[in-house]
């Protein structure tokens, strides 16, 4: 598919302040990545960031690569800037063909030790961010009987991990909040598609060790065994299978480019071997056999 001349690109940019909280958007990781490489194949980009002052990298990106990206203040948890921003977007360029979620943030502790705070913050950005940003672009899309919808989640949205607890409720609502819109999005020309990674080498990944270990200090004496096993077992997977955020973004390109998208993009082999075992195991019984092999 030859992307049509007029296509937007919306990234999530929330800048992490809280242990445990790290969040990621397109001044780094894949968020960059796939900005560049969809202005490389013809689309007109917008990144949406919380704070602007945060796009340096991202424009020096766009400078190296000779193309252009237009950086734009977003908030994905006030209705207020979502709204405003989807509309200064079409009054500008009339409409909106490409809606990339790449909305994240991390979370990592016992469910003893998340508080309903922690978890808020988590689904604020993970999924209710998710949900404004679809909810106010859809109507023009629905107008235009056309669009896609890219939805960057996880593994942790198909496969619940250990510690994950906040995160993996949030990436499991995300999808299923697509699946149950994909098929009645499709009958208003609107394609929907999930990109699911598993280990991505990011600073992203790198912020939430670090709050990781800084955990450990809090949990209750019980869990700090199987804390501590599970950041060491994760932190070997990421530096023997973890991929670049180049690798991912390809796929998002691939999903956005194609005349007809699937659903599903599992990012690598590894992934897809997890998924399909849940899919061959309706009891679940070896996920978590799986799952608990990271545990002592």
């Amino acid at each position: 598919m030859t992307p049509e001349i007029k296509l937007l690109k919306f990234f999530f940019d929330e800048a992490g302040d809280q242990v445990g909280d790290q969040k990621t958007g397109t001044s780094s990781g894949v968020g960059l990545s796939t900005a560049i490489q969809l202005a490389q194949v013809g689309f007109t980009v917008i990144a949406t960031m919380r704070h602007t002052t945060k796009a340096g990298s991202l424009q020096i990106r766009a400078r190296e690569a000779d193309v252009k990206v237009e950086v734009c203040q977003l908030d994905v948890q006030d209705d207020a800037s979502v709204a405003n921003c989807v509309q200064e977007v079409l009054k500008s360029y009339e409409r909106i063909d490409l809606l990339v979620n790449n909305a994240g943030a991390g979370y990592l502790g016992s469910l003893e030790q998340t508080s309903i705070e922690d978890l808020r913050r988590t689904m604020e950005t993970n999924f209710f961010g998710v949900w404004r940003v679809t909810r106010a672009i859809l109507p023009s899309m629905r107008a235009a009987r056309s669009g896609r919808i890219i939805t960057v989640t996880s593994i942790g949205g198909l496969v619940g991990q250990p510690f994950n607890d906040a995160y993996c409720a949030a990436k499991f609502a995300v999808e299923g909040f697509m699946e149950s819109l994909a098929p009645v999005a499709k009958r208003l020309g609107i394609e929907v598609a999930l990109i699911e990674p598993g280990a991505i080498n990011t600073e992203f990944v790198g912020s939430v060790q670090v709050s990781m270990a800084r955990s450990t200090q809090e949990i209750p004496e019980e869990y700090a065994p199987m804390f501590e096993s599970y950041l060491n077992m994760t932190q070997q997977v990421f530096a023997s299978v973890g991929q670049t955020p180049d690798e991912v973004a390809q796929i998002i390109v691939e999903a956005a480019t194609t005349a007809t998208p699937h659903f599903r993009y599992t990012t690598s082999e590894v992934v897809h071997g997890l998924v399909s075992r849940k899919y061959v195991d309706p009891t679940g019984d070896s996920i978590i056999a799986l799952t608990g092999a990271r545990l002592p």
